[in-house]
């Protein structure tokens, strides 16, 4: 799967990449020297713990689908902010808004540098 080419194509990217299954395509979306901050609310950080975060969630069984409720950019920095579930049928495994930076590469594509899966929730503190 090739990388998004338009920070605004990042959500839509990452969903597909998850539907996938495969945790290569997924943490190819990543900037390892970003951070990635899960429902605990503990960042992490560097390959290893991402793709410990990215095969837990490839664990529940269902389809993402991620909404862009925004993604506004100035030169080679952008921010998005998402609502993100997993269904299977009619069941919600799990629903959340989030807010994720992103950084343009030198080849154009875009990558996720923060990633805050839970950040835009009401109840959400820093």
């Amino acid at each position: 799967m090739n990388l998004p080419t338009k920070a605004a194509d990042a959500h839509a990217t990452l969903a597909a990449a998850f539907n996938t299954g495969d945790v290569a395509t997924v943490l190819s979306m990543y900037d390892f020297n970003g951070i990635f901050v899960p429902e605990s609310g503990e960042p992490l950080s560097g390959k290893e713990q991402f793709e410990q975060v990215i095969k837990t969630i490839l664990t529940i069984k269902g389809k993402m689908e991620i909404k862009t409720v925004y993604c506004v950019q100035t030169g080679n920095i952008a921010v998005g902010r998402s609502e993100w579930n997993i269904t299977d049928g009619d069941e919600v495994k799990i629903s959340a808004k989030g807010i994720e930076v992103m950084k343009q590469q030198a080849d154009g594509t875009w990558k996720i540098v923060i990633d805050h899966a839970f950040g835009a929730l009401e109840n959400m503190v820093a």
